[in-house]
Parts: structure tokens; C-alpha cells; sequence
């Protein structure tokens, strides 16, 4: 919210809150069935069980699956949220939340990650492969999750285009973000929520080998995000007008 004007921080608020409130129910009923319901003779495009999690209750285990991915689902759909801040009606970012969250990402996470897709099956022989050749391999969902969300902002805002004069050199200042503070907290909570995604992608924690995998994980979770940091305060301080080191 710190990075619009004041007048629509409520506006882009409840966005974000509907993006939850909304995803879950659509993960619950279509969502995780497209992505994760591949049956005894799957198909290569899309998951067909587990409709309103029927069958989940027999397998437990699947519910700690369920959680994690749903929030993997409403990410990709809040990463939109943002190209597309301050010039999005409500009831057009509902329709989009609808379509992302039960159809457009589910189907992507059944071509990655549920083993029966076209980016990752296997063969006769037993081997890993996709209809491209070499299997596609997405640990934390830096391309399933960011690149989907990341395509759909970009059609996002191609479609609506910038806010208007935006861009004119007389009134350009009147868009910056209206809380410099808001945008610190919301950089290290994001940081923080890293740590829960990728290092959780290891999907348990119960052996020496998972855990130090998970350590690792957090360690580039860590160093990353630094050096990108200082890289971006080196080229505010050094190349970038005005030349600051600020924020």
C-alpha cells in the first residue's frame, strides 16, 4: 500500500485481502483438482479428482499440500495486484482473481509439478522428461509461481496502460508512493515470508539430509536478497538520477 497514493491505499488493501478470501474458495473447488488431481490414466493438460477435496479426508497427509500451495496460488494472483494498482475496478480484478486462482495458474502447477503434466512426466522407461525434452525443474516456484504472475501483470498492464499522465513531466511527482515506511516493512516481511516458501519447499523436515537441504535453501534466501539490495543502493547512490542513497 506504500507504493500508491493515499486516496487508493484503502482501494489496493481490500484487493489483496480479496485475493486471499476469494483464491482459497476457488483453490478449495478447482483449484487444487486441476493442479494436483491426477488420476489412475492422468492426462497431460489438467487434474480431474479432489473436486471440494473429496478424497483428501482417507489421505491426510495431502491437507499440509493443500495449504502450502494454495498460498503459492494466491501469490502468483497478488503479484498482478500490484502491476495493475490504481486503475482497476473492483469487479474486474474479482473476475481475474476468479479466473487465476480455479483455472489459469492451477493448470500451469499440473504441467510443472504434478508429475504427470507436459513440462514433467514420466516416461516408459522411467526416466523425467516433457514434450520439450529435458524435464522442467521448479523447486520454490521462482517459474511456476513468479513467472505466471509476473506474464500476467504484463498482459495486465498492457491492457489497461499507465495511470493517466503518468508519464508527463509536469505531473509524474504526484505518483509516488505515499508511505516511504510502508515500503521498508513490506520488503522485509516479504523477506521474512521467503524463508516459510522456500526453505518449506522441501516439504518435511523429519531427516539430517532434508533439513541441511532446507539450510541451505535459507542461506541463499539470505545472501540474495543482500546482494541485490546493495546492488540497488549502489546504482541509487551512483548511476541513478538524482544519485541518493536513500530508499
Amino acid at each position: 500500500s506504500g507504493m500508491v497514493r493515499f486516496k487508493n491505499t484503502q482501494n489496493i488493501l481490500v484487493k489483496n485481502l480479496l485475493v486471499v478470501t476469494v483464491g482459497f474458495p476457488c483453490w478449495y473447488v478447482i483449484g487444487y483438482p486441476l493442479a494436483f488431481g491426477a488420476t489412475d490414466r492422468p492426462s497431460m493438460f489438467a487434474g480431474s479428482k479432489f473436486f471440494f477435496m473429496q478424497g483428501l479426508w482417507e489421505n491426510k497427509d495431502a491437507l499440509r499440500l493443500w495449504l502450502f500451495q494454495g498460498a503459492f496460488c494466491t501469490t502468483a494472483a497478488t503479484i498482478i495486484s500490484g502491476a495493475i494498482a490504481e486503475r482497476t475496478q473492483l469487479k474486474g480484478f474479482l473476475t481475474f482473481t476468479v479466473l487465476m486462482t480455479s483455472v489459469i495458474y492451477p493448470v500451469v502447477v499440473y504441467w510443472g509439478w504434478s508429475g504427470r503434466g507436459v513440462l514433467n512426466f514420466m516416461s516408459d522407461e522411467g526416466e523425467s522428461k516433457s514434450l520439450l525434452g529435458a524435464p522442467f525443474i521448479d523447486f520454490a516456484g521462482s517459474g511456476i509461481v513468479h513467472l505466471v504472475g509476473g506474464i500476467g501483470s504484463l498482459c495486465g498492464a498492457i491492457i489497461v496502460g499507465p495511470r493517466k499522465a503518468r508519464f508527463d513531466t509536469e505531473t509524474e511527482a504526484e505518483f509516488d508512493g505515499h508511505s516511504v515506511p510502508f515500503c521498508a516493512l513490506g520488503t522485509l516481511f516479504l523477506w521474512f515470508g521467503w524463508y516459510g516458501f522456500n526453505s518449506g519447499s522441501t516439504g518435511e523436515l523429519h531427516d539430517k539430509a532434508t533439513a541441511n537441504t532446507a539450510g541451505l535453501v535459507a542461506v541463499n534466501t539470505t545472501l540474495s536478497p543482500c546482494v541485490s539490495g546493495l546492488l540497488v543502493f549502489l546504482l541509487r547512490a551512483k548511476v541513478l538520477s538524482p544519485k541518493l542513497l536513500d530508499v
